[in-house]
């Protein structure tokens, strides 16, 4: 239960649509629910503004199915990540609103109360092509958490003219998400050029010395740019929630 819905309970009481006792039914909700395989935390959009998201890797689509079933009936909607195919089409059965984003292996349903518009854009900005499934991992979460997101897709510094004819929309962000693997320079690159905070997302596309994203995790580290943020190894969805939080502050 968000705290828009709460909000909503509230003055329908203080105007009379609904009766204090039926308000406090509604509140007395368990804030989680206990299933053989899972926990679902129901109040976490009341304490941190969005509600629990499912990690899919690990879990079974009857799984993935329930849990989403459960959010849905509350009227939180559900965000999905890291989802198999099979994951992803049992949702699309069952919920033919659903968004599903085969490159993010997402699968996203709006709630009955959307969150708020976040300030600005967040800019997602690609090194490589490789790079885009973590980037719309972090596209997909964006706009679940109420953003508008923009893209810049393959600008990385092998060419970095590419990156340099886009100035204008690189100033105009309010937060940019900069998705590199290799050796993981454009963040530095990016930060910089500009005076907004860029977080570095690290991806495990490179060669052997690489190190499944460990050499460019290392290089965003030791940004000689001034405060960039870093998150782990292809954690697309950890940055696009530490980004929403900055365009919702």
């Amino acid at each position: 239960m968000s705290a828009y819905r709460i909000l909503d309970l509230l003055a329908q009481v203080a105007n009379g649509g609904i009766a204090p006792s039926a308000a406090l039914e509604r509140l007395a909700l368990e804030p989680y629910e206990s299933l053989p395989f899972a926990t679902i935390d129901h109040h976490r959009a009341l304490r941190q503004g969005f509600p629990e998201v499912v990690f899919g890797s690990g879990k079974t689509p009857e799984q993935i199915l329930v849990i989403c079933e459960r959010l849905s009936e509350r009227g939180d909607g559900f965000l999905v990540t890291r989802a198999s195919d099979e994951a992803c089409a049992a949702l699309a059965a069952r919920f033919p609103d659903v968004v599903v984003n085969e490159a993010a292996r997402t699968a996203r349903l709006a709630g009955g109360s959307p969150p708020p518009v976040g300030e600005g854009t967040v800019l997602i900005v690609t090194a490589g092509t490789s790079d885009l499934p973590v980037a719309e991992e972090a596209a997909e979460t964006a706009v679940a958490m109420g953003n508008t997101v923009e893209r810049l897709t393959d600008v990385g510094v092998a060419g970095i003219h590419r990156l340099l004819s886009r100035a204008e929309e690189l100033r105009k962000a309010r937060v940019i998400i900069v998705v590199a693997g290799m050796d993981g320079a454009l963040p530095s690159v990016i930060g910089g050029l500009v005076k907004c905070p860029v977080i570095a997302v690290p991806t495990s596309i490179g060669y052997g010395a690489a190190f499944a994203g460990v050499a460019p995790l290392l290089t965003a580290l030791n940004s000689c740019a001034a405060g960039v943020t870093v998150v782990n190894i292809d954690n697309g969805f950890g940055a696009a929630v530490a980004a929403s939080r900055i365009t919702h502050s």
